[in-house]
């Protein structure tokens, strides 16, 4: 693994140790970061489930201010550390070790407001789509913020749910990835709907059985 383009172009990516992880191949991030970039001018990413930290560290390389790692595995968080010191962009980075339930509540306290987010959970959990209207519902994005998320291709994600629009998919073997835009005028048209109705938008949270891929 490397960084594919940007100011840390070239410098060689340590992968998490052991087979419980899936690092995003060079090839899959080359095609997502032309999808949605491919430069930034800055912005704050999160990079969720964010193993050896290699899309973090790539919106970084391509221009993005400041980025946020979250996994729950010690190792993969040393990981992200070392990868962070190696390319030179530790000073834009935090780091944290929480499941994503929890770390999203986390962000949301401080008040954390992202453009990007990375979301890439093991292949066997399938509530993509779950976290991200969590995200929502907490507030966490920013509006027309981007949500990539990575996941196993025989499984559907709906086109559009919520604020969240699918505006590009693509399939690399056994990897999906899904493209959506955020859009905030829809989630306050969605929240005035359910609370007229006396409903409530979104879902519960993730109770602590995510783990890092």
């Amino acid at each position: 693994m490397r960084v594919v383009s940007g100011s840390a172009k070239g410098r060689p990516l340590k992968a998490v140790p052991g087979t419980g992880t899936r690092p995003t191949t060079d090839k899959v991030k080359e095609a997502l970061f032309s999808m949605i970039g491919p430069y930034f001018d800055g912005g704050v990413a999160l990079d969720l489930f964010a193993g050896s930290g290699g899309l973090g560290i790539e919106a970084l390389s391509r221009g993005m201010d400041k980025a946020v790692f979250i996994d729950m595995e010690s190792k993969s968080i040393d990981v992200i550390k070392e990868n962070l010191r190696k390319t030179g962009l530790e000073g834009q980075a935090e780091v944290f070790r929480n499941d994503a339930g929890r770390a999203l509540k986390v962000l949301a306290k401080r008040g954390a407001l992202f453009d990007a987010v990375f979301l890439d959970p093991p292949y066997r959990l399938k509530h993509g789509d779950e976290l991200m209207s969590r995200m929502a519902e907490l507030n966490l994005l920013r509006s027309d913020a981007i949500i990539v998320l990575e996941y196993e291709s025989g499984h559907e994600y709906p086109e559009s749910f919520g604020p969240f629009e699918q505006v590009r998919k693509a399939v690399y073997g056994e990897t999906a990835l899904s493209i959506y835009h955020f859009a905030a005028d829809v989630l306050s048209d969605v929240v005035e709907h359910t609370e007229a109705g006396g409903g409530k938008f979104g879902i519960s949270e993730s109770d602590g059985e995510d783990h890092h891929d």
